[in-house]
């Protein structure tokens, strides 16, 4: 315990230290989108509460103290919050859509020793609890990626106040197109530096590629992986129309 208020310190005076106000901010809303988390699950739990419905409040929740809490209301915050919120419901179906198909919904067999002595007669559709740990597992990239490509069109735009929407859009595609490759990459280290146990597992059991890629462990983060992708890509064409149109709008 006492290691982990160490490391909270030291992480609070790194981003302080360098961030200034704004690092400070952004520290404290670390605790903050925790709490929303804690609130988020413990409204799960109740099972007269939808689960689709509470990941959705939660999402918004997140985006606005990410957005606005830290960077303040203005057009490239309000853009990267639109972007994020009409990429996630899109998304958002989406996952419904291949939890169901792929079936993810159900434990593993690597998992049943674990879950033997526990009840699963929760009153949760497992179903929709995959399709909410993925949506929640891809907010913060989808976040990241829509405030980086609205905050460069706001200044490409103040440097070039002559230029037409079309052009603003493009400038945006050729922003995105430069994090697209970095992002994804992000997303598939956090995976294999998460689950690098896992692997070294399937590998005692002498399983064949056959049976980890259709091991429900393994298809359930690779699915993680993918949507985050899609949902990566599909909100640079959506921040950068919206960004255009918001600063054109406003000239």
């Amino acid at each position: 315990m006492n290691v982990l208020v160490i490391l909270a310190v030291m992480l609070c005076m790194a981003m302080v230290m360098i961030g200034g106000k704004t690092g400070a901010i952004s520290f404290l809303s670390l605790f903050l989108i925790f709490l929303v988390l804690l609130g988020t699950v413990y409204m799960m739990n109740d099972p007269a509460n939808d689960p689709i419905l509470w990941v959705i409040i939660a999402c918004v929740i997140i985006s606005c103290i990410n957005l606005f809490f830290i960077n303040g209301i203005n057009t490239t915050t309000l853009a990267a919050f639109l972007s994020t919120v009409i990429t996630m419901v899109g998304l958002l179906l989406f996952i419904l859509f291949m939890s169901d198909l792929t079936m993810i919904n159900v434990f593993g067999e690597e998992e049943v020793d674990e879950l033997s002595l526990l009840s699963l007669y929760i009153g949760i559709s497992f179903a929709e609890l995959a399709a909410v740990v993925i949506i929640i597992s891809t907010i913060g990239a989808i976040t990241d990626i829509s405030i980086s490509i609205t905050s460069p069109m706001r200044e490409v735009y103040l440097h070039n106040p002559g230029m037409s929407r079309r052009e603003l859009v493009q400038a945006g595609f050729a922003i995105g197109r430069d994090l697209l490759g970095t992002s994804t990459n992000t997303l598939f280290f956090a995976f294999f530096g998460s689950y690098l146990g896992l692997l070294i597992w399937f590998k005692d059991l002498s399983y064949s590629l056959g049976d980890i890629v259709n091991s429900k462990i393994f298809a359930a983060e690779m699915l993680t992986i993918l949507c985050a992708g899609i949902g990566i890509a599909l909100v640079i064409p959506i921040a950068s129309w919206i960004t255009a149109f918001l600063l054109v709008r406003k000239k």
